[in-house]
């Protein structure tokens, strides 16, 4: 199958376009294209977004629901995310427009010697900005098997655009909710052995000359929501040699339960919590990966990367995200007072029911 107005692949060769894509697609296909170690998949396009929401009548009821909306009146707001919600949920995707989306399923998984899992993730076209960063304001899922389940959160996805949350945020913000607009990415999930986020800076003070990795076992969303402490990490940008180290607790991690086909919580032992999660090598290898992705995007960046368990040593890291680094990159000079650093992406925005067999 090829890329078409309602689906894109991550290597279909066509350029990719933030209003097509969303933040999170648009910075996948620029990274694939790159040549850069991306898990595959492909975009649901804000044209099916639109189209759907067009053609059930959504979109007219949507700006009327939305218009002189108080964003400090949360239960007008929560009634409001709601109803829109619903309709997005309940109302029918048009036959064509969905067989499209089953056909990239399918194309995708003919690229493995069996169906694999993915993680499903919504792809704003507000999102990842220079000057905003909405990481976490809509929804990811991770570990999904098989059709029915990734057209269901693809559906979830389009709906996560209208939490309250959302709303609250666009509203105070004065985002406009007109030419607003939804893709959802569908990418190969990663067997994390080890995952985390690296910020080619130090956060806590801006110094650019350094690289900042957050490290932990299993996937990396206990990282991203403060569940577990990793090991952090501050190397020289320049030689890569470690200028401060301070070992995380460690103490669970996300894992598949292949059987159950969902993520489940387990303990660390104290012998690998004891440890730092990546060797000498992989910590070079995610400092590398990540001065290349600032030196693509020509500005500091907030990697997400994986080292997938399925793959062998050199060929297992994984770039999971690239974004511009928002709290620091437009000022000109180093801060003295810490600042909060914003992470999200492959791991943010997970529901609960992530972490359950999908249906």
């Amino acid at each position: 199958m090829h890329s078409n107005e309602y689906i894109q692949f991550f290597d279909g060769g066509i350029e990719p376009k933030l209003e097509n894509l969303g933040g999170k697609g648009a910075s996948l296909v620029t990274m694939t294209s790159a040549g850069m170690p991306v898990p595959p998949g492909f975009v649901v396009t804000t044209a099916q977004f639109d189209a759907f929401m067009d053609e059930a009548g959504i979109t007219e009821e949507t700006h009327r629901l939305l218009a002189g909306l108080d964003p400090e009146d949360m239960a007008q707001v929560d009634k409001v995310s709601a109803t829109i919600r619903e309709d997005i949920c309940s109302r029918p995707v048009p036959p064509a427009m969905r067989e499209l989306t089953i056909s990239a399923y399918e194309s995708l998984m003919n690229r493995f010697d069996a169906p694999v899992p993915v993680a499903v993730r919504s792809s704003a076209t507000a999102e990842d900005l220079p000057d905003a960063s909405f990481a976490g304001q809509q929804d990811t899922y991770l570990w999904l098997d098989g059709v029915k389940a990734v057209t269901e959160h693809i559906r979830q996805c389009w709906a996560s655009l209208f939490t309250s949350r959302a709303i609250i945020y666009r509203l105070k913000n004065n985002i406009p909710n007109e030419g607003l607009s939804m893709a959802v990415v569908v990418q190969k999930m990663v067997n994390s052995r080890v995952s985390g986020v690296a910020i080619t800076m130090d956060p806590t003070n801006g110094d650019r000359s350094k690289i900042t990795i957050d490290s932990s076992y299993g996937v990396g969303e206990m990282v991203v929501s403060g569940q577990v402490t990793p090991d952090n990490i501050v190397l020289d940008k320049v030689t890569l040699a470690v200028v401060t180290e301070h070992l995380g607790d460690k103490h669970a991690e996300l894992v598949p339960d292949t059987g159950a086909k969902c993520l489940v919580e387990r303990e660390v032992d104290d012998e690998r919590r004891g440890r730092r999660s990546l060797t000498d090598g992989e910590l070079t290898a995610v400092a590398q990966m990540a001065k290349r992705a600032e030196k693509h995007y020509k500005c500091p960046q907030d990697i997400e990367w994986a080292l997938d368990a399925d793959l062998p040593d050199g060929e297992n890291l994984l770039l999971l995200q690239s974004r511009p680094e928002t709290v620091h990159s437009s000022k000109p000079a180093p801060q003295t007072a810490p600042q909060p650093v914003v992470s999200g992406g492959y791991f943010s925005g997970i529901s609960a029911g992530s972490l359950k067999p999908s249906a």
